[in-house]
């Protein structure tokens, strides 16, 4: 039989592609419909036939006959089959194991293929094998690698297969959607099947409850986390440890911190006690929400519970103390796993490598850095990169560049920002044309030249004297597309500001100011001092009142530069005034008076620097002793030994002299009368 339908099916060419693994229902059927046509199939009915074979009589008989009058096909057609995920064999075996997936699992996959007809190919498909998607099979397919990250086309999926006659979606078909849906971030389409989910009032079990706490924590969806959670506890489900690890995720994942503790403290007094995950769950909440203290105080109270931390806690805990600069706990962090054998990830490594280079400990970074290539972590070029970054930094060109070539040599390629640090090394060492070299190197290459690359060379340039050449590379920048930054405009500020053209300097500050450029404190301050250096006074004085004006906060560097102008240009009381007017701001640095005693003390003009001092003390802004001492060292700096001995055995400023009956401090003025 199956050869005479072969041998049918290869006279008449089939409308259809037939594989060797066709079932021979399949061929039945197909010849059924080859030999008959047939109303469209609707809703599971047959229609019945639109015409009457040769054949047969023109009654309304409902049978077809060969010429030997056996009956081979009847005009009404079986009701549509359920399908489902895998093939029953159940009557072959008495406990089937590893069951094979149905034959029908990949066709249906090859209809999902995110086409305008694909619903209408879906239905031409099941009409014509008589098939219909049961909601295992439906949830097995929206589970299956083949759709991961499409979305779109498993929402069309299910909404298609909810319009099945006489279907319903079960439990297992909405958790693998929302699981789905979840993994890919679609909070809209999540939320929309939700709503229709909670409608349903279907029977919880454990494997859903747990699969949809962990999707509504992956999406941060608090409201319907914990309406699953109490839905779980009226269906009488007991959480286990993954449902409680779960919620806390969720819950951590929504910086709900505090309701994250409290489920933490319930599962101490219970009976499920927290585990090492329980506890990285926390303490990454901890660290999330900038409380990397707690976290450590967590992390011991762990270790006193003989709960050994694994390198997920290790590493959450590293990196929180990286992004808060706390680089000595990095490294301890580090040597803790080392002592107790765990493996360290090659992400932990690159923390406390390149903590230990931004601290400007470049000899100890390099030891771990050894010590990693030693256990077989291989390094990437980020860590090649500090460690460049770091020697060249402190002055160490040699190891830098023996590091820079070592990279090469291990077959890593170095990127622009690797090659932006060694041009930027060899710019703070003077050594321009090295800089310039690699410049052309990148060019010629075609590496990509960023704004850093670019700021680093016309810095360099600018502090040669070469401010031409930086000038020329600053219109460069917007030829081959790169964004000129606050740093790239206040190195060629500061170029043109130190050589003498300060108003090219100032209108390079109103073109920054045009172009939306962030003008910052450190471009006033470079300013402020170039106009004192040009004895333009008032226009620093305009510039510094801009500044305070735009919301600017000062530095003390800020303020160092315009107390500097003002007292060497005799205004001194201009700058304690200034000084005043900044304290209700919070703004006084600590070094603002010995700065300026310096300064007058250094320009020579004692009897200006002893009045400063004076009223320091009558302000009762400085205890007498402190600026006395200041005022000392300032002497002592500027090569007058003689006053400063003077001030040194004598009483004036913390001594005092009787006026009749009333107690006067000696005054630092009189210094000069001694």
């Amino acid at each position: 039989m199956r050869r005479s339908a072969l041998n049918f099916l290869a006279s008449s060419p089939p409308p259809l592609q037939f594989t060797e693994n066709l079932s021979l229902c399949e061929i039945s059927l197909f010849l059924l419909q080859s030999t008959r046509s047939l109303r469209p199939y609707n809703n599971g009915v047959s229609q019945g036939p639109l015409l009457t074979p040769p054949q047969a009589s023109h009654s309304n008989s409902s049978s077809c006959f060969c010429p030997n009058s056996r009956c081979l096909f009847t005009s009404s057609l079986p009701p549509p089959e359920w399908i489902e995920p895998f093939v029953d064999v159940s009557d072959l075996v008495v406990s089937p194991k590893n069951l094979e997936p149905s034959p029908w699992i990949d066709r249906i996959l090859e209809l999902l293929d995110d086409s305008l007809n694909m619903e209408t190919n879906l239905d031409d498909y099941c009409r014509k094998f008589l098939i219909r998607l049961s909601p295992n099979f439906v949830a097995y397919v929206l589970r299956s690698t083949e759709l991961r990250g499409k979305s779109e086309i498993a929402f069309r999926f299910f909404c298609w297969a909810g319009k099945q006659e006489n279907y319903l979606h079960n439990l297992e078909s909405y958790v693998s959607l929302i699981d789905f849906l979840s993994s890919v971030g679609d909070l809209e389409r999540t939320k929309y099947l939700v709503t229709e989910f909670r409608d349903t009032n279907l029977v919880m079990t454990v494997s859903a409850t747990n699969s949809l706490i962990k999707s509504f924590g992956i999406l941060g969806m608090v409201e319907e986390l914990l309406w699953i959670w109490r839905r779980m506890k009226e269906s009488g489900i007991e959480p286990s440890l993954y449902t409680y690890n779960f919620l806390l995720d969720g819950l951590v994942n929504s910086m709900f911190i505090e309701s994250a503790e409290r489920v933490f403290e319930v599962m101490e007094d219970g009976k499920i006690r927290p585990d090492v995950v329980t506890y990285n769950i926390l303490m990454k909440g901890y660290c999330k929400s900038g409380k990397t203290r707690k976290a450590i105080e967590k992390f011991r109270v762990m270790e006193g519970r003989n709960i050994d931390p694994d390198k997920i806690t290790y590493l959450t805990l590293i990196q929180s103390c990286y992004s808060e600069g706390d680089f000595d706990s990095c490294l301890s962090l580090y040597h803790e796993m080392e002592e107790k054998g765990l493996e360290i990830p090659s992400h932990a490594y690159s923390l406390v490598i390149g903590g230990l280079c931004k601290d400007g400990k470049s000899a100890e970074g390099y030891a771990v850095f050894e010590n990693m290539i030693r256990k077989g972590c291989k390094a990437n070029v980020a860590i090649y990169t500090a460690l460049i970054d770091s020697f060249a930094k402190s002055g160490n060109m040699e190891e830098a560049m023996k590091l820079f070539e070592r990279m090469k040599y291990e077959g890593l390629e170095p990127d622009e920002v690797t090659y932006g640090v060694v041009v930027n090394a060899f710019c703070k060492t003077g050594n321009l044309e090295k800089a310039m070299e690699y410049l052309e190197f990148c060019r010629e290459n075609g590496m990509a030249v960023n704004s850093v690359f670019y700021s680093s060379l016309i810095d360099g340039l600018g502090k040669a004297g070469r401010v031409d050449e930086a000038e020329k590379l600053f219109e460069e920048m917007v030829e081959k597309g790169c964004t000129r930054d606050s740093y790239c405009y206040n190195a060629l500020i500061d170029a043109l500001a130190k050589c003498g053209k300060i108003d090219e300097a100032l209108n390079l500050f109103k073109r920054m100011e045009d172009e939306g450029c962030d003008q910052t404190v450190y471009t006033y301050t470079i300013l402020i001092s170039g106009l004192f250096r040009e004895h333009r006074n008032e226009e620093a004085l305009k510039l510094w009142e801009m500044m305070i004006d735009k919301g600017i906060t000062p530095t003390p560097a800020s303020f160092r530069v315009l107390s500097t102008g003002l007292c060497l240009s005799g205004k001194v009381a201009r700058a304690c005034k200034i000084l005043d007017e900044l304290a209700p701001m919070g703004f006084i640095p600590d070094s603002a008076f010995e700065d300026m005693i310096n300064v007058l003390c250094k320009a020579g003009r004692f009897e200006q620097a002893c009045k400063l001092a004076d009223g320091i003390v009558d302000r009762g802004r400085e205890i007498p002793g402190k600026i006395r001492t200041i005022l000392i060292n300032a002497l002592r700096k500027a090569g007058n030994a003689d006053l400063a001995m003077k001030l040194m055995h004598s009483k004036i400023g913390i001594g005092y002299d009787r006026w009749g009956s009333v107690k006067r401090r000696v005054k630092f003025r009189i210094l000069l009368d001694i």
